[in-house]
């Protein structure tokens, strides 16, 4: 069983359903210092998470349910926040009292235990899972491992230019994302880099092709329309175009020595076509990543 990946991704798992379905399965995983999850049923007055278990009642005291909340580092919206949800954690002990069991769990336990046996042992440039938990203007908020937070900024989400990261993903998605670097617990990612170069995006494309995009931006020197997540094209201003619509566009030429690509607006309307992330890198490591053709003077490239 998986442990150190984003919260929810192992809670149906037929191995994390069996240690929580006995007292005799719970003080195994204790004993064996297993990380399980389970969905967080309520938060108490003193932001205790409660738990049922199949096995018993559990709790998360305060103190327990993350990194840095003992420190304030963490505010305690972060636990409210868990209510409905799954949450990664270890058992520390089972007490009981009035002649029933409960389970006294430790999420600040799991994260440490996925930040010191996988994210701090990650090469700077490893392509990780990740799990959009909210999202905001300049960026994208996801969970890389047992509850633990990260950002990926709005201008890493992708080459093509986006308004908001709500443009490109979901809350709820599961994504990947790349190491760009971190300092302490705090972990830099990006994004853009998985989604292919210039060359691999324009290659699903050719000239005389009429396909669809998304209106991106409306400059006075022409229309830019997304083809792909890395890849926008530039058609001539019009007047009756917004940001956001969905375009049927003529491709005139495709230029790969000037990067450029002269789309024809054939039409436009209100659709809001599915968000979809194909990805071109899907794990390893990328050491050096260059989004321009070799042929392009322009020179656009990420070096981790």
């Amino acid at each position: 069983m998986r442990s150190y990946i984003p919260e929810g991704g192992i809670i149906n798992n037929e191995e994390n359903l069996g240690y929580l379905a006995s007292i005799s399965g719970l003080y195994e995983a204790k004993s064996r210092g297993v990380i399980l999850e389970a969905r967080a049923e309520s938060c108490s007055s003193a932001h205790d998470l409660t738990l049922s278990l199949p096995a018993c009642r559990a709790v998360i005291p305060r103190e327990e349910c993350a990194l840095g909340i003992s420190e304030g580092r963490v505010k305690d919206i972060a636990i409210i926040s868990r209510v409905g949800k799954p949450v990664a954690f270890t058992v520390k002990d089972i007490i009981e009292e009035g002649g029933e069991k409960t389970a006294v769990l430790s999420r600040t336990d799991a994260q440490r235990l996925c930040l010191e046996n996988y994210l701090l042992k990650l090469e700077i440039g490893s392509v990780i899972d990740a799990y959009v938990t909210h999202i905001e203007q300049f960026g994208c908020f996801v969970d890389i491992g047992c509850g633990i937070s990260s950002m990926i900024p709005i201008d890493a989400i992708s080459v093509s230019r986006i308004s908001h990261p709500s443009d490109r993903f979901s809350v709820g998605d599961r994504v990947k994302a790349v190491l760009k670097g971190y300092d302490g617990e705090k972990f830099y990612l990006s994004h853009k880099e998985l989604l292919g170069t210039w060359e691999e995006n324009a290659g699903r494309f050719s000239a005389g092709e009429t396909v669809k995009g998304i209106v991106r931006s409306i400059e006075p020197y022409g229309i830019f329309i997304e083809l792909a997540p890395n890849l926008a094209g530039l058609a001539e201003p019009r007047g009756d175009i917004y940001a956001g619509q969905t375009a049927s566009v003529y491709i005139k030429s495709i230029n790969p020595e000037k990067m450029k690509i002269k789309l024809i607006i054939v039409d436009t309307y209100d659709y809001s076509p599915e968000k979809k992330c194909e990805y071109f890198i899907t794990d390893g490591i990328i050491k050096r990543w260059r989004y321009s053709p070799v042929i392009c003077d322009k020179v656009i490239e990420s070096v981790f």
